[in-house]
């Protein structure tokens, strides 16, 4: 037992790496600040460009696109943006190559949600709301994206909570996010306590999203059952 807290919960290496290990949490909140909004609006434009789109062309690019970045794992689209784009001589920044591959990942995965939230509003809406005199562009943001929205909130507050997990991919571009100071510091200190640690904070941060999309989970069931 003793063993077992003195290599996993080490409270002297707690206290130590602390002030360290805030800064790579600050890292992960701001980069999760940055590609959640990204992620959300870049989806919502595709899911609206499904449903709008007429052009058989488009459709099938717009379906390639959302279908290839959700099966390409996200690691090796890093990788490729931050190590093979400067073989075509496009040098791009460590965050700008986080940021774009995590756009284009989490974007197909919303833009999916998305549609399927689009798809769960009754077309008489829309209808109703052009014979009051609204315009096509007007119903859409007043009516349908709203309804659609709070239909798919538990999918979008899980797959954000995805997109903060997904920050620790960046330490494959030494980008200081958490997990990456993390492993640094226990290399440093050959124990793996500011491993555990970083796995707390986590759960700090995460643990009342989780238990937050529980309570919007169990009243998208009694809704649906009633």
């Amino acid at each position: 037992m003793q063993e077992l807290l003195q290599n996993f919960f080490n409270l002297d290496i707690y206290r130590s790496v602390t002030p360290y290990l805030l800064e790579g949490l600050l890292t992960t909140v701001w980069l999760s600040a940055l590609v959640i909004p990204l992620g959300l609006a870049f989806g919502l434009l595709a899911a609206v460009l499904s449903q709008e789109m007429h052009n058989r062309v488009l459709r099938a690019l717009l379906v390639v696109y959302i279908d290839v970045f959700r099966a390409l794992p996200p690691l090796v689209l890093l990788i490729f943006i931050y190590f093979g784009l400067p073989f075509l001589n496009i040098g791009i920044p460590k965050l700008a190559a986080v940021a774009l591959c995590f756009t284009l990942n989490t974007s197909s995965y919303f833009g999916e949600v998305f549609r399927a939230g689009f798809e769960s509003v009754p077309k008489g809406q829309m209808e109703a709301a052009r014979s009051t005199g609204l315009s096509r562009l007007q119903a859409l943001i007043h009516v349908q994206i709203p309804q659609a929205t709070r239909a798919v909130m538990p999918d979008l507050i899980s797959n954000m909570l995805e997109v903060v997990k997904l920050t620790t991919l960046a330490s494959a571009v030494s980008l200081p996010e958490l997990l990456y100071l993390a492993r640094n510091a226990q290399a440093l200190l050959y124990n793996p306590s500011p491993l555990v640690l970083a796995a707390i904070l986590y759960l700090i941060i995460l643990l009342p999203i989780v238990r937050y999309l529980s309570k919007l989970e169990k009243r998208k069931l009694a809704r649906m059952s009633h």
